[in-house]
């Protein structure tokens, strides 16, 4: 199995020229993000992500988390390796100063959740919850319970969770069934069971916050009559010093395809007394809204581990294609050449690397939407920005996971046997990477999100900026005067045809259609994601080709990455067609022969 080197100098280019990292570091709120200190951090996280984190992912693959009389115990290393990361401020390198963190851009610390997740990313679940915890807690919590809890989840002491689902529900809140009951001291006696929670439990802190969705007793039916409570594992004292063992156990550990070191928690709340001891979060009926918070920033984090994996995958195919001997060069007649010289291995690794570099783009640049947001001075530019970010969330998400699926599989494909062999760690990563598709929303819920939530609140005004400036984006490629931009733009111009022509027609067919329109969300997804990653590989080109004609920088990995973004164009590109015609083609092959489709 090889080794995990954070690609630190795509990073460095991404942050620079598609998220704008030197723009925002301009702004006020951040104006210790200098250059010099991106480098230091991108350094050191690269060195920490490689040498403690990355070793313990095969060890957590193969012994997984255990469940004990004393709770759940992680695998060897675990613990050191999470009190290291804690101890040097990882945790809390964007949440604010306020509370501990550093406060730095999102897009600066989006590379170093990167590392961390390709490092080994059932490590990187427990943070990534941690953070979307407080960034909730930021919002919706009392100030006395700010006070009590966010300093020691910023600094990471304590951990965060999110407990949405139970075994009746899925992915339909609606269908909860946990309730909440008021007592004379304010406080609430929590009572349910919820289901897939990860890191519900461990031994890494002594205390896990967790955010627990349930139903007041007189609360209306459906998501409207839901509310969010703060349910920790050990109540705190008055004095900030741990009390007694609350309510809240996990009471087993699901048995997965991949991640079996993330533990994955039954949790039961209330079982053992007279109630989990919680505490109301905000307004009481609002808990979806806040909870949705934190899922914009698990849905942009899952959507990063789709690019983590995919690397990592990559960079194992790679080392692996150049080192295995094997076969004849067709074009030079040479036998026993390593696999990279064979032109369908050569595709397939750049498929990973173009795929996975198109979806890094659109991520970070997703990031810095959200920094935007927060910090920029104009009122009107940081409602756009959130706009644009929350537009782009789902297909970050659901393209980013998808690819993440597709990468490590070509990854263990270009390994040929020895990728079905558990021992060359191949398969790990493709295993990892299928629930990614499934948690915080399906790639179907992120579909119909883009539709419904993100497409027609605003009666598609978001996607018109998109599409503009994506419109732009080919006028200056084609304007270039280079051979090898103006053919990117070409293709650009052809995908970005296809999806305003396939946004056209879902928005005449919304309402006389709607079952076509849901069957056809997905493809839409897929379109958009492929349109949106070749606008951003486009971006890249010209950021490279202006550098070339400095003559200044990395001449080699410039050329590389006008060569990556032709290929993306040359074969990811002509996808947007195909996509196109599945949306307009609706439901009609679904509903032709009704439920008798489906019978022998």
């Amino acid at each position: 199995m090889s080794d995990y080197r954070a690609p630190v100098k795509d990073m460095r280019f991404v942050m620079d020229e598609i998220a704008g990292f030197n723009e925002l570091a301009q702004l006020p709120a951040f104006a210790e993000a200098t250059p010099d200190l991106a480098d230091a951090i991108l350094d050191e996280a690269a060195k920490f992500a490689g040498e403690v984190i990355a070793p313990l992912n095969r060890i957590g693959d193969q012994q997984g988390c255990q469940l004990d009389a004393g709770g759940v115990r992680t695998p060897p290393g675990w613990k050191e390796a999470y009190s290291q990361y804690r101890k040097a401020g990882w945790n809390g390198i964007t949440l604010p100063t306020e509370f501990g963190g550093q406060g730095l851009p999102n897009t600066l610390g989006i590379a170093a959740k990167e590392m961390l997740c390709a490092a080994n990313i059932s490590f990187s679940l427990g943070p990534l919850l941690t953070t979307g915890a407080v960034e909730a807690l930021l919002t919706c919590a009392s100030d006395e319970l700010k006070a009590v809890y966010l300093e020691k989840m910023v600094s990471g002491e304590w951990t965060g969770t999110m407990n949405l689902t139970e075994p009746q529900a899925g992915s339909d809140l609606a269908l909860i069934r946990s309730r909440a009951e008021p007592q004379a001291d304010g406080t609430y006696r929590i009572f349910g069971q919820k289901i897939f929670i990860t890191y519900g439990d461990h031994d890494m802190t002594d205390n896990i916050v967790h955010l627990v969705l349930a139903r007041l007793p007189d609360a209306p039916p459906g998501v409207k009559g839901i509310s969010m409570f703060l349910v920790p594992k050990f109540l705190v004292n008055a004095d900030g010093s741990l009390g007694a063992r609350n309510d809240a156990w996990c009471v087993s550990l699901e048995h997965k395809l991949g991640i079996h070191a993330s533990p994955t928690c039954v949790m039961a709340y209330g079982d053992k007394g007279e109630g989990a001891v919680g505490y109301l979060l905000g307004q009481a009926n609002r808990g979806l809204e806040y909870m949705f918070i934190m899922m914009n920033e698990a849905r942009l984090g899952v959507g990063l581990q789709g690019v983590a994996l995919g690397e990592r995958a990559y960079q194992q195919a790679l080392a692996y294609a150049r080192e295995r001997q094997q076969g004849r060069d067709a074009l030079t007649g040479a036998t026993l050449v390593t696999l990279d010289k064979h032109p369908d291995i050569r595709r397939m690794l750049l498929l990973m690397k173009s795929r996975v570099e198109a979806a890094r783009a659109l991520t970070y640049y997703t990031s810095g939407l959200l920094d935007r947001a927060s910090h920029l001075e104009d009122a009107e530019a940081r409602k756009k920005a959130l706009y644009l970010a929350e537009f782009m969330i789902p297909i970050v998400k659901g393209g980013g996971t998808e690819m993440g699926i597709e990468v490590t599989s070509l990854g263990i494909q270009i390994h040929g046997g020895m990728g079905f062999i558990e021992e060359t760690g191949a398969a790990q990563h493709w295993r990892d990477s299928r629930i990614t598709t499934i948690y915080e929303g399906t790639t179907g819920i992120q579909a119909n999100d883009l539709l419904f939530r993100k497409l027609m609140r605003d009666q598609g005004a978001t996607a018109k900026i998109v599409f503009g400036e994506i419109h732009t984006t080919v006028k200056t490629l084609i304007a270039s005067g280079k051979p090898e931009l103006a053919g990117i733009g070409q293709k650009l111009g052809v995908a970005l045809k296809m999806w305003t022509d396939s946004t056209e027609w879902l928005a005449a067919n919304a309402q006389k259609d709607l079952a076509g329109v849901l069957t056809a969300a997905v493809p839409y997804l897929s379109l958009a994601v492929v349109a949106c990653n070749g606008w951003m590989m486009a971006k890249a080109a010209l950021a490279a080709s202006a550098r070339l004609a400095e003559g200044s920088g990395d001449t080699a990995f410039y050329r590389a990455k006008l060569a990556t973004a032709r290929f993306y164009a040359d074969q990811m590109l002509p996808q947007a067609i195909a996509c196109a015609e599945t949306v307009k083609a609706g439901d009609s092959g679904n509903t032709a022969l009704g439920d008798a489709m489906f019978t022998a």
